[in-house]
């Protein structure tokens, strides 16, 4: 007997609207699996700015005093200088030891006498450091942990203390210098040489109200609003297309030079996320959507929207202004 043969297939219409209900579908999916990214992603920023706070922190209990903010962006970390007022790199290249690169931290350690000029071994150490990129130092909502163009060229950007390559590491977080006008983070004066530069006359801020700048020594006591209320550190604004090229002033350097904006910001203005057209070398912010994150001094983080008051924002970053802040 023969059998019957059953054919099945689809029609051109009835294919057309199998693909439009798959487009609809993944229309709809996409946005989802999108958020589920970001979600995931601010998780991970947020656990970066815990163990910045927490290396900070135990910092502060073996040194007694916060990290401080370095020199300036002409000099990078060094290890024969120890911690405290006399260390030229940032506060970033201080907690190295706390944080699990003990080793990194150690290149500079070479027993050499850190009044005068650094020898060649030195800088060639130094520039190692700063071409070594941290993965935690990164927010990977915004870029990733590589190195990135080093353009400050000429007499400005001869780094004194370091081999200068063509690349450094760089960073999405910054320190808290408090709630004072931008212009008084960094210093204009520069000495031309190492040896100068460890006996010129920075002066030293007077009117700073944070945490982490130039000659810093902050202590446990000297945040009087109490640690739990006070920034120490938090996500920086960026302009997107300066991400990778290194031409904004506020991201130029690199994560173990001095006291520079690379690496420290202020609640002077109202933080904002990272916009096209907009830069800003001062503010903190994010790539992220709706907040940015901020530690606290005791090592909580917290996840702040951008619309939050101004003076809300001043009064978390200056550590002994009296004020009272809100539960965020």
């Amino acid at each position: 007997m023969q059998r019957k043969r059953f054919y099945f297939g689809f029609t051109l219409v009835e294919l057309l609207v199998v693909i439009a209900i798959i487009g609809v579908l993944m229309g709809l999916l996409l946005p989802a699996v999108q958020q589920a990214r970001e979600a995931a992603r601010t998780i991970q920023c947020t656990n970066n700015l815990k163990q910045l706070a927490i290396a900070a922190k135990n910092h502060e209990s073996a040194i007694t005093s916060y990290p401080t903010g370095g020199w300036h962006y002409y000099m990078v970390g060094d290890a024969d200088r120890g911690m405290g007022v006399s260390q030229p790199g940032s506060w970033l290249f201080c907690i190295l030891p706390y944080m699990e690169h003990a080793a990194l931290y150690q290149l500079s350690a070479l027993g050499e006498n850190p009044d005068a000029a650094p020898s060649s071994r030195k800088k060639e150490n130094g520039k190692t450091l700063i071409t070594t990129s941290i993965p935690t130092f990164h927010c990977t909502t915004r870029r990733k942990p590589k190195l990135y163009s080093y353009c400050n060229s000429g007499t400005i950007g001869k780094i004194y203390n370091a081999n200068t390559p063509s690349s450094v590491s760089r960073g999405d977080y910054a320190a808290n210098i408090g709630d004072q006008s931008s212009s008084e983070t960094t210093s204009t004066t520069q000495p031309a040489s190492y040896p100068e530069a460890v006996n010129f006359a920075f002066t030293p801020p007077t009117s700073h109200t944070g945490i982490v700048y130039r000659f810093s020594a902050i202590t446990g006591s000297d945040i009087t609003d109490g640690q739990t209320n006070t920034f120490l550190c938090g996500e920086k604004y960026l302009m997107p297309g300066h991400y990778e090229s290194g031409q904004c002033a506020a991201d130029n350097e690199g994560v173990f030079f001095g006291c520079d904006n690379d690496n420290q910001r202020t609640s002077y203005a109202q933080p904002a996320q990272d916009r096209a057209g907009f830069n800003d070398t001062s503010r903190w912010g994010s790539a992220h959507p709706g907040a940015t994150g901020m530690a606290m001094c005791d090592a909580s983080v917290r996840r702040i929207s951008y619309s939050t008051e101004l003076s809300i924002w001043r009064n978390l970053s200056n550590r002994q202004d009296g004020n009272a802040t809100p539960e965020l």
